[in-house]
């Protein structure tokens, strides 16, 4: 389900569309900007982005369903630059949840203004500073904001990226449709 079409007050940005992800070029399978998760975690977003209104905030997508051609072309590139780590590291996945329509990147925004709250690093920074306990002052507050909202709606953070959260549903299914 798009994500869009039950709440339209969430931002997309699919950096996988884009040259603005640490590929540099846009993923196989990503041919627009448009967010996707199975009926049970697109419903469980909105309520996260229902519950974050009052405080001025909502939220961001960077990556939500993710074609399985994406996937391994993520792999591909680390066998390219030679950063086998990523894939030991556990920050590329050869087979993700992301391909289940169950898995979600995304980070804080203020509503008004569509600003991105100060998280201590960016997206898809592949270090420690990434990790969700790892940072101090107001990104430790903004990440636990987001980890804590995330969470009273059934989301499980990867506690690596503070930005990636996956849900739970029964059967799910890997597949490999191009975001259009």
């Amino acid at each position: 389900m798009e994500v869009l079409g039950i709440d339209s007050s969430i931002v997309v940005d699919l950096r996988y569309a884009t040259t603005n992800n640490f590929t540099g070029s846009p993923l196989p399978g990503y041919l627009a900007n448009r967010a996707y998760l199975r009926r049970e975690a697109a419903a469980a977003l909105a309520r996260v982005q229902r519950d974050l209104r009052p405080r001025g905030l909502g939220i961001k997508i960077f990556d939500a369903y993710r074609p399985v051609r994406a996937t391994l072309a993520m792999v591909d590139w680390t066998e390219r630059v030679n950063r086998p780590d990523l894939l030991k590291d556990g920050y590329i996945a050869s087979r993700s949840r992301h391909n289940l329509g169950l898995a979600i990147d995304l980070t804080l925004i203020e509503l008004a203004t569509r600003r991105e709250l100060e998280m201590g690093t960016p997206f898809d920074t592949f270090s420690a500073a990434a990790h969700t306990a790892n940072a101090s002052g107001e990104p430790a507050a903004n990440r636990q904001i987001l980890k804590a909202a995330m969470e009273r709606e059934g989301f499980v953070n990867y506690d690596q990226e503070w930005w990636h959260f996956s849900f739970n549903a029964p059967n799910p299914l890997r597949f490999d449709r191009p975001i259009r």
